[in-house]
């Protein structure tokens, strides 16, 4: 009988893990700027908790705001994501963003035409986390 209780012991552990106690909250997305300048590559991993990975470093936190923004950018582009929208860049692009989701990714440069005020969100959002929260000079 004892066996027995080990066995259903471990067995509701393995539930209890598979259930979500301990597990990392959802991925908004990851945010991926490249570019001609210095310290144009950046690599944002955004957490739903507020949690972000800059350049795959530590984790960091976002600050309200800035977990508002990166929900509302999630929320605006994933149908252009599902879509896989790509915008081409327009004659002097200095910085490209990809935007993926789980829905699917966006793309775009910050001279595209046509872009979106999430998307300009989007620009905004990399540059304020990238200074103030990974304390990278871009």
């Amino acid at each position: 009988m004892r066996g027995g209780r080990t066995a259903l012991a471990a067995a509701l552990a393995v539930a209890a893990t598979g259930a979500g106690c301990g597990t990392h909250a959802g991925d908004l997305f990851v945010l991926t700027r490249s570019g001609s300048v210095p310290g144009a590559d950046l690599r944002l991993l955004v957490r739903d908790d507020g949690v972000v990975s800059c350049n795959g470093g530590r984790e960091r936190m976002l600050s309200d705001p800035q977990l508002l923004d990166a929900r509302e950018i999630g929320r605006q582009l994933g149908s252009r994501a599902a879509k896989h929208q790509s915008l081409p860049p327009g004659p002097a692009p200095v910085l490209r963003y990809r935007v993926r989701l789980q829905q699917g990714a966006v793309a775009f440069a910050d001279d595209s035409a046509g872009q979106t005020k999430e998307m300009f969100l989007a620009q905004r959002f990399a540059r304020t986390v990238a200074i103030q929260v990974c304390g990278l000079p871009r």
